[in-house]
This record gives structure tokens, sequence and C-alpha cells, in this order.
């Protein structure tokens, strides 16, 4: 698979086709959003990690666009939903495996337990994680509840910027290695929760529309700000590798 390096971060240009590979595979898996990658700060946690993952995707369409457009670079949008998608598919085949669900608060939490349970899954457990200080993104609670579980999957369901740094986090101290898969409000698409989406929608790279139609008042000033990430790919240095 080709892979972009693009602020130090090595995003990988994954496709339907890859995905059987890549999920046989332990670590940490981001979806960063084009808000977050606008915003990022050199240096920074979520920055360092992005760098740190295992596994970066594509999921910004404007980002895939960008770099189309102004760099003549081509790669797959790789969104949070297609991949969850295509794991919920691989799961209901493999459905002894155990499961770990991180969510932002109680009424996610039992809305994702029913979806997974419909699935045909029932090794599942979840965690409602608290409100973490910006500077202290780490939980040593949920790092021992991981630990005594003992999942094959942590599925995190929290914003950009913070799952990600609390992901390696887990990376780095859990017992077990695992799969964290870092999806954000992706499972919301299919539990009805957020905006629904469809795979046209997706393919269209127009999921950022049908969320800020579905809640302007949150939505619509977090996607205003991808457009300084304009700036960044165009005058950003980009390396291109192949394996």
């Amino acid at each position: 698979m080709k892979k972009i390096i693009f602020n130090k971060i090595k995003f990988i240009n994954a496709d339907k086709k890859d995905f059987e590979n890549i999920i046989k595979q332990n670590g940490l898996f981001v979806f960063p959003a084009g808000p977050t990658l606008a915003n990022l700060k050199n240096g920074s946690e979520y920055h360092n990690a992005l760098i740190n993952s295992n596994f970066v995707f594509f999921d910004s369409g404007y980002f895939v666009l960008l770099l189309r457009l102004l760099k003549n670079i081509k790669v797959n949008k790789f969104s949070g939903y297609k991949f969850l998608k295509l794991l919920f598919i691989f799961l209901q085949k493999n459905n002894s495996k155990k499961i770990f669900l991180v969510d932002p608060n109680r009424n996610s939490s039992k809305i994702n337990r029913i979806f997974f349970t419909n699935l045909g899954l029932c090794k599942i457990k979840n965690y409602v994680s608290p409100i973490y200080d910006e500077n202290k993104i780490y939980d040593y609670i949920l790092l021992k509840e991981i630990d005594e579980f003992k999942p094959d999957y942590l599925i995190i369901n929290l914003a950009g910027g913070v799952q990600e740094i609390l992901g390696l986090f887990i990376k780095q101290k859990a017992q077990k290695t695992i799969k964290i898969i870092c999806t954000g409000g992706a499972i919301s698409y299919f539990t009805g929760e957020q905006a629904p989406i469809n795979k046209f929608i997706d393919n269209l790279y127009l999921g950022w529309f049908y969320r800020i139609i579905f809640n302007p008042k949150i939505f619509l000033k977090r996607y205003l700000k991808s457009f300084k990430l304009f700036k960044q790919v165009y005058m950003g240095d980009l390396k291109v590798l192949k394996d």
C-alpha cells in the first residue's frame, strides 16, 4: 500500500480489498477528520498520537481532494464509516471475539450495546468515559478494566483529538496487544444517533454536509475550521512512499 507522509504522520492508502489483511494486525487505528488535521499543532499530544499510530487512514474527503488538486497525489478515502461497516460484517463471521466499547455517555453506551447485540455479538463490555482534562488524557480505571476483560477489539467512540491520545495511552500501557480502533462518532451513523449516512453519501464525500444538516449548532463551526487545511497542504512537505 502506498503511504503518504504529511506533517510526520504516515497515512496509508488503503481500500476495501486491503481490509482483511489490515484487520488481522494489532495496534492503533485512527481516522483523523479535516477539522482536527487543520488545527493540528506540531509536537502536541494529538500530533504525537497520530505519528505513533499503526494505521492512519484518509477519513477526510476534503483532505483527499486537496492532495489531488494541489499536489497531484491520488489516494483513496477510507472513512471510519466504511471501516466500521466492513468490521461489523467481519465480526458477525467471527462472533467469538471480545469487544470493548468506550462511549461518551450512558445513553450512547446503551444504544451501542443494543446495536452490537443485534449483530449477534455477545462478548461485549461498555465503559462510559469521564470528561478528560485536555492536558490529562489518560485513564487508569479504563486500563484496569481492559486488562481484566482482555478484549480483541477496543473501539473508542469519543471526539477526535481525545480518542487518539487515549488510544496511544492504552497501546503503550495495556498488558495485551490488541486492536485499538478510534472511529469516534462514526458508530452513530449506524445506530441513528447522528445523521443517517449510507455508502452513496460517503463515496460522494458528503458526510460532513449531512452532519451539518442534522446538527448545525455543533458541526457547522467545526467544519468551517477545515479550510485552514488548504494552506497546510499547499505549503506543506509531503512524501510519497511505496512498499
